[in-house]
């Protein structure tokens, strides 16, 4: 008979990166040991070569890809299973810039399908913390095609069609595959993405690694991945509440809402053909199920299978959760 499923955290897998800062450390008080900074934390990850271990309860040392074979529909919902089979179908990441990443695309699903046997890759974003100033990359400033654009990047003045945007704590930022971007210096946020590690990398600012060596750039298959249209808004607009549940990002691969709460809450996710999974972005909270109890700190990631449909978030200082599903 297999174990009952319950509220799972997993191991976070920590990446250094060329740009990656301290702030995992000193912010969200996670300690990534040896490593000189720490770029990427993969909370949540079926991603084949990053496979995310259960930490905690019966199932723990099992991982993501190993529970999903066995409880399939029990863990991620019927609608879920039928279409991703054995493939978790989200990614979820704390990002810390000390320096800009890289100017980056995404390939759609049909792209990504076609060259690399993959899902393509939309996203969003979720300010945490910013220093003052720290800005952003998201699309372009005015309406190109691919010959406008290729004269930009070739003339060197790829930056002067791009659209900056300030980013402060709370911004939200939808990122739909084929959108240019890049995550500015100074800028700690919770990403949630589709299963997928596909980056075509634009520009790097010419920076080299510990070794002398430029990171590869990927001019040309960035080409029939780009979005060349000019959108006016680019930031996601949303009312914050306290104690309510405010819905930020909805499409076909995750829906993502913002709950602030400074109380003590339940949740009934009974309507849901879905997992559900929380991202803490401050403060602490206890989930209550089924008699037992389930801590979450700031900086901490839970998946809810979707066996679990009613559960209590006891609080005594308050706490704010990005919560996501597949609608």
């Amino acid at each position: 008979m297999s174990t009952a499923l319950y509220p799972l955290k997993f191991k976070t897998i920590f990446k250094d990166k060329i740009w990656g800062g301290q702030k995992i450390k000193t912010y969200l008080h996670k300690d990534f040991g040896n490593l000189p900074n720490c770029g990427e934390t993969w909370e949540i990850s079926g991603v084949k070569s990053d496979v995310s271990i259960v930490e905690g309860g019966a199932l723990n040392g099992e991982s993501l890809a190993d529970l999903l074979e066995q409880y399939r529909a029990e863990l991620v919902g019927e609608k879920v299973y039928k279409h991703f089979g054995n493939i978790f179908p989200l990614l979820v990441k704390f990002i810390d810039a000390n320096e800009d990443l890289s100017i980056q695309v995404h390939p759609n699903d049909e792209l990504a399908k076609k060259r690399h046997n993959s899902f393509g890759k939309t996203e969003m974003w979720y300010i945490i913390e910013s220093d003052p100033g720290s800005t952003l990359i998201a699309g372009f400033n005015r309406e190109l095609n691919q010959e406008k654009y290729l004269e930009a990047f070739n003339s060197g003045h790829l930056m002067d069609v791009l659209n900056r945007e300030i980013a402060n704590e709370g911004d939200v930022f939808f990122l739909p595959a084929g959108r240019v971007h890049t995550i500015g210096a100074g800028l700690l946020l919770a990403e949630i993405q589709q299963t997928s590690d596909i980056t075509y990398r634009i520009y790097d600012f010419d920076r080299v690694d510990a070794n002398g060596n430029k990171r590869e750039l990927h001019t040309e298959e960035a080409l029939a991945a780009i979005d060349y249209k000019y959108y006016g808004n680019y930031k996601t607009k949303y009312t914050p509440e306290k104690d309510e549940t405010v819905e930020l990002v909805s499409c076909p691969y995750f829906t993502t809402s913002v709950l602030d709460a400074t109380q003590s809450t339940s949740k009934d996710y009974s309507n849901l053909d879905s997992f559900v999974i929380h991202v803490c972005l401050a403060g602490a909270y206890t989930i209550k199920y089924n008699g037992e109890s389930y801590p979450v700190k700031m900086g901490e990631c839970i998946l809810l299978p979707k066996t679990i449909d009613k559960i209590d978030l006891e609080t005594t200082g308050g706490f704010k959760i990005l919560e996501s599903f597949i609608a």
